[in-house]
């Protein structure tokens, strides 16, 4: 087997396994891929990483699906590039398209609560590990130590999490030039949201350009997803809100990127060619920005102006993974049963540092199912 064969079989072998264990959103999926990539199997630094971190942050789509691809393609190139992304994708593309189909037939979900109960109290602990080893890289200097700190009190304070990590980048840019008091940048303009579609008979094609528009403009959170759907679908009555509701549940309850709940709608809306269109639509946005963003990621850090930008996007993305962590905690320890799971994670991924992510996400599904029967 050839280098080329042997590099891309085993970025489909990682993101394979990432795709199917990925519980808890994208920061946690963006903890697993680094404990994997850059701890275990070295692809790249940490500072780079973060890099990328940061500029997946400056573009629309799904971050951690967006990362995947990333990681594919420093490992092997633009086929590693779209062999992460696909495989990534494709676990929790199934087991969404099975939910549809049962939820067709029979109008309601199947009862997985006992199995996933666990599962998000021990994914906390995964981010609070990732957030503790990408910070120590992050934090270079005091300035950027109390940005991190602002950002995560903006946050907690309900800043919206994309406002917060560009403020943060024109926060850095403004310690860079009162430091330096000479340099030049060039700005990005900002991405216009035009609307492309108007309402018409329901197709796989209309299906797919309405998914293709979402992909291509959504920034920040799943939630700010349903609310594009919301305005999209539920508003031209090509969905009813009770379906987009349930949609968000399977979105929640599976692992991978949440964005796979347009496989869920789309099988609704036209069974499975809807699905299929819902789910290219949505993803392929994504496989275009990072393939014409990655090979720049290098020259941004080379560059002193933009490499401060990084920075401080970087520390406050490593923020955003602390403000994750505390929702979620708020959100998911609810009880004495779910603190219990988390404390027992927490201790094990801090004392056996390498220990797989996937063996924390299934002692996680074990407690929580034992426990659900006291």
């Amino acid at each position: 087997m050839t280098n080329k064969k042997a590099e891309l079989l085993e970025v489909a072998k990682l993101f394979l396994k990432l795709g199917a264990i990925s519980f808890g959103g994208p920061a946690a999926h963006i903890s697993m891929m680094e404990d994997e990539v850059v701890k275990k199997r070295k692809w790249m630094t940490q500072e780079h990483f973060l890099d990328l971190i940061g500029a997946t942050n400056l573009i629309p789509g799904p971050n951690s699906t967006e990362m995947t691809m990333h990681c594919g393609y420093e490992r092997a190139g633009w086929r590693g590039l779209v062999v992460a992304g696909v495989c990534f994708i494709f676990p929790a593309v199934i087991i969404t398209a099975i939910f549809a189909w049962l939820y067709q037939q029979y109008g309601q979900l199947p009862k997985v609560e006992p199995y996933v109960y666990g599962i998000k109290p021990a994914v906390i602990s995964i981010i609070a590990m990732a957030a503790y080893r990408l910070g120590k890289k992050a934090i270079k200097n005091t300035e950027l130590a109390i940005l991190g700190l602002i950002t995560l009190m903006a946050c907690l304070f309900g800043l919206n999490e994309i406002v917060a990590l560009f403020a943060s980048g024109l926060l850095g840019l403004l310690l860079y030039f009162l430091k330096r008091t000479r340099g030049k940048i060039k700005s990005f303009a900002p991405l216009l949201m035009f609307q492309l579609i108007q309402p018409l008979p329901i197709s796989s094609l209309k299906i797919f350009l309405t998914f293709l528009k979402i992909g291509s403009i959504l920034y920040g959170s799943g939630y700010v997803l349903f609310a594009f759907l919301d305005a999209e679908l539920v508003a031209n009555g090509w969905l009813t809100r009770q379906t987009l509701i349930d949609a968000v549940a399977v979105g929640q309850m599976t692992p991978g990127p949440v964005l796979s709940t347009a496989t869920f709608i789309g099988w609704q809306m036209n069974g499975f060619p809807g699905a299929a269109a819902a789910t290219a639509g949505i993803f392929l946005p994504s496989f275009i920005f990072v393939l014409l963003l990655n090979p720049f990621v290098p020259k941004m850090r080379k560059s002193k102006v933009i490499g401060a930008v990084l920075d401080a996007i970087n520390v406050a993305a490593v923020a955003l993974i602390i403000f994750v962590c505390l929702e979620m905690a708020k959100d998911t320890l609810t009880d004495w049963r779910t603190i219990l799971i988390s404390l027992i994670c927490i201790m094990i991924v801090f004392v056996f540092k390498k220990l797989n992510s996937a063996f924390i996400v299934l002692l996680g599904s074990i407690l929580g199912f034992l426990l659900s029967l006291i």
